[in-house]
């Protein structure tokens, strides 16, 4: 959109995408425990597409649309990693599972089972299970937090179809790729429905026939199994 002088209008484009920030809020919502409040989301939200307004070349070759997107989701979860959701014991736990898992694997040679790590950690099955649902709610979209230690996009950059998508245009395609194939099955279709297909925690339980609980605690198994063989 341009004025009649061949500028372009700040102010028609910022009313233009207001509805998109809370779609997206609304998106990444629903991955996310039910403590974060979404006018929160929405106001990061603003403050990347202000953002974006400044920024934005429209000589750089990409649309506004698609600079506007990955700066209103890099905002928002900006906003996210700012927030310490995890007790100290809990990460002192969930560092130590991390060692553990990285150890065991390694001298098993295959993934570990849920009763191998949690008597490796000393741990009652019930007890390993809380801990893999404290860490997933604590430690938020993992695969987003990789891709930013990359930098965050310029405006004439592409811009991926998902936060998954991106994390395999970077260097450690490969080395990921390999990680992700050595999953069990089961975490591994949770990882493509997840990152791949976008589907939410409820949608993923009704098709691997299990409870959003158990999705949340296979879902930090997986990042965490992962996390252990890239940086083996």
């Amino acid at each position: 959109m341009y004025t009649a002088q061949g500028t372009i209008n700040r102010d028609a484009l910022l009313e233009e995408h207001l509805p998109a920030v809370r779609r997206q809020a609304l998106s990444l919502q629903v991955k996310l425990p039910a403590g974060v409040d979404l006018d929160d989301l929405i106001q990061a939200g603003m403050v990347g597409l202000l953002d974006a307004l400044q920024r934005f070349d429209p000589n750089a070759g990409a649309s506004f649309s698609t600079f506007a997107n990955q700066r209103v989701r890099g905002a928002m979860i900006d906003e996210l990693r700012t927030r310490d959701w995890l007790p100290r014991s809990v990460r002192r736990n969930a560092r130590l599972l991390d060692q553990q898992l990285q150890k065991l694997e390694q001298r098993l040679g295959r993934a570990a089972d849920e009763r191998e790590i949690s008597s490796a950690m000393g741990m009652s099955a019930d007890e390993y299970h809380q801990l893999l649902q404290d860490t997933n709610c604590g430690h938020l979209l993992p695969f987003e937090e990789i891709v930013a230690e990359s930098g965050e996009p310029e405006a004439g950059a592409g811009s991926p179809a998902t936060p998954f998508a991106a994390l395999l245009e970077g260097e450690r395609k490969r080395d990921l790729l390999n990680a992700i194939e050595k999953l069990p099955e089961r975490e591994k279709l949770l990882m493509a429905l997840y990152y791949q297909e976008d589907l939410n925690l409820k949608e993923i339980g009704a098709v691997l026939g299990v409870t959003e609980s158990r999705v949340c605690q296979l879902h930090s198994q997986a990042i965490k199994r992962l996390r252990a063989r890239l940086v083996e």
